[in-house]
């Protein structure tokens, strides 16, 4: 249903490579040709297969008839096309979607992220990893507004996931597909994705990268996305640890908020039974029904979650595990059916 999109044949019909690269771009018409450019230089001394897989995310400039001239000239250069902006980590998936190598590597679109590391990152998974992020050590960024604010980042989600990278908002990655494939992600949570990939029992390291400064175009992120990456890591700690018990935490809320509730409404008899304190003189009963009432309205939501998280499991015929590999063994009988 979407015009623009140059790549609308059935993804079952594609033709398999090797590599997929991966490149979301969002208003960076000065940097699509070059950027190809060292993609296809740094691709053909690799002598795999591969395809390019552009994406571009509701630009306002050229970018995307720029991208679609280059498409019309080089099989090898899928475009997707969005209606309209919808962030860099849709764009991702989008992406990922639309590939069909067994090796993906991410690139952004502002040239940099340098192409010549890719056979880096490639070595590093022949050495048994399945994610390989970059480090941009020497990043080419302002301090107090770009580096400082990732360092910080990039310090709590390591602290916080149990999975320790120096940068994770480094886009120039090389995955594994079949450990990436079912990730479903929001927001701006594509930084994440070594994360889940770690939680489906992926191997995750990274590697020392090259980093350009910016020679055209303008950054699209500011010092806001150090506090949008706070409000995530609340997400993603959450699903770690209660997204298939929810009510562990709206629950435990609850009994929290009754035991309050039972100590406020016993304080507040004891004043009455011994000080002579009236209810209608302290605020006390009311807090004491409040308590309740959360309490209550807790437990609930942590029942409505455990529905939606059965919901989610059984209308799609998820499973609660990952399966590394299957040796003489028939499908369980609720994948047969």
């Amino acid at each position: 249903m979407c015009e623009n999109n140059l790549f609308s044949e059935d993804p079952m019909n594609r033709n398999k490579v090797e590599i997929s690269f991966l490149v979301p771009f969002y208003n960076e018409d000065e940097c699509v040709v070059p950027l190809y450019e060292k993609i296809s230089s740094a691709a053909h001394q690799l002598d795999k297969s591969y395809e390019m897989v552009f994406v571009d995310d509701g630009s306002s400039d050229e970018t995307f008839a720029t991208l679609k001239d280059i498409a019309a000239k080089d099989s090898q250069v899928k475009v997707v096309s969005f209606r309209r902006n919808f962030g860099q980590t849709a764009a991702i998936l989008a992406a990922i979607d639309y590939s069909n190598g067994d090796i993906i590597v991410t690139l952004d679109g502002d040239l940099q992220n340098d192409p010549n590391d890719i056979p880096k990152l490639l070595e590093k998974l022949d050495e048994g990893y399945d994610v390989v992020s970059g480090w941009r050590k020497n990043r080419k960024d302002r301090f107090l507004s770009r580096i400082l604010p990732s360092k910080i980042a990039n310090w709590l989600i390591s602290k916080i996931s149990k999975v320790r990278l120096h940068d994770y908002g480094c886009t120039l990655k090389a995955y594994r597909k079949n450990v990436i494939k079912g990730v479903r992600i929001y927001g701006e949570m594509h930084r994440f994705i070594p994360i889940f990939a770690s939680w489906e029992g992926a191997k995750v390291t990274e590697i020392v990268v090259t980093h350009h400064p910016r020679t055209s175009g303008s950054s699209k992120y500011g010092i806001s996305r150090t506090f949008k990456v706070v409000l995530d890591l609340i997400v993603i700690q959450f699903l770690a640890h209660y997204g298939q018990k929810p009510i562990y935490v709206f629950g435990g809320l609850g009994i929290i908020s009754f035991f309050l509730g039972f100590l406020v409404g016993l304080w507040a008899v004891v004043l009455k039974l011994f000080y002579a304190t009236s209810f209608i003189s302290t605020p006390l009963p009311l807090l004491t029904v409040l308590l309740f009432v959360l309490g209550f309205n807790c437990v609930f939501m942590g029942l409505i979650a455990e529905i939606g998280v059965r919901t989610y499991y059984e209308s799609q015929n998820k499973t609660t595990y990952v399966v590394r590999e299957e040796l003489n063994l028939s499908y369980p009988q609720s994948k047969s059916q």
